[in-house]
């Protein structure tokens, strides 16, 4: 499709640029709105980016409405193609306890809610993907990594897109009523998104799991935490490693005593030498991140 630019009100400009989600449309909305934020333009307040869109809010007083919907084209139109686009970015190791006590008891209590209340989220999840077991599901999540498309809803809720090639994307459907409860950092699945639940709350994600360390910290005694209360960043290339309680018991013990800290290695690539072979792309992902 074409890109759809619209006012919103006096003081906002949204850009479609897809009307699906891709990793294509997100590379796109990724460099436009990098681009963008060091162009530290005079009256640009917040820039927002989504999964295949973004939306800035200005100060109409400062740069005129039309001034600022051509410098926005006029930035798209410089980017010539993917290929041309150098994205820096951070490759993290994710622990996750899958079927784990805690998210086990949260979904067990909502079954009624559940396209399949017999069954387990995991369970469920793995039949309509076509994998015979929770453990080959698990494997599938575990083994190629997620592209952090977007942050939001809740503060530091990463939204995270599997990159792998479309035939052997997992799609899950949320559930028919949502649960009422959701255990903080539990991990789940909804559309075609993963995600790190970063408070205690209301949700309709299927659940897998949970993650030993948060994603949002309000007091910042993290290392991770310093300059933001939220950790994840879009761009951000997240790994899910399947740990057992043991480790799981271990970390939290380190998230409470403060000396936890993300396994992380920075990374640039280009989003065509991705597009072109993602499972290549994610294996060296993965070498970089744990060998290199």
């Amino acid at each position: 499709m074409q890109t759809r630019y619209e006012y919103g009100g006096d003081e906002f400009i949204f850009v479609q640029l897809s009307e699906a989600m891709s990793l294509e449309a997100n590379f796109k909305g990724i460099a436009i709105t990098r681009k963008l934020k060091e162009a530290s333009l005079e009256g640009v307040h917040d820039i927002c980016p989504s999964n295949a869109s973004y939306m800035v809010r200005f100060d109409p007083d400062v740069i005129p409405p039309e001034e600022m919907m051509a410098r926005l084209q006029q930035i798209e139109l410089e980017m010539e193609g993917l290929d041309d686009i150098t994205i820096t970015s951070r490759l993290v190791d994710v622990p996750v306890y899958f079927n784990d006590p805690w998210t086990h008891e949260a979904l067990m209590r909502f079954r009624d809610r559940h396209q399949a209340p017999d069954s387990t989220d995991l369970e469920y999840s793995a039949k309509i993907n076509g994998y015979d077991s929770s453990e080959a599901f698990i494997e599938a999540i575990t083994s190629a990594p997620f592209l952090v498309s977007m942050i939001g809803f809740v503060p530091g809720l990463p939204w995270c897109f599997q990159m792998v090639p479309r035939e052997k994307q997992i799609e899950v459907p949320k559930y028919v009523r949502p649960r009422t409860f959701t255990p903080e950092r539990a991990f789940g699945f909804g559309g075609a998104f993963s995600v790190i639940y970063p408070v205690q709350g209301a949700g309709g994600y299927q659940l897998y799991g949970i993650a030993p360390a948060p994603i949002y910290q309000k007091d910042q005694t993290l290392f991770d935490f310093q300059e933001s209360i939220v950790f994840p960043k879009q761009g951000d290339i997240f790994r899910y490693r399947s740990i057992g309680e043991e480790e799981y018991q271990a970390i939290r013990e380190q998230v409470e005593d403060g000396s936890f800290v993300y396994h992380k290695k920075e990374i640039q690539f280009t989003p065509g030498e991705v597009l072109a072979d993602l499972e290549g792309f994610a294996e060296r992902a993965l070498r970089r991140l744990y060998h290199d």
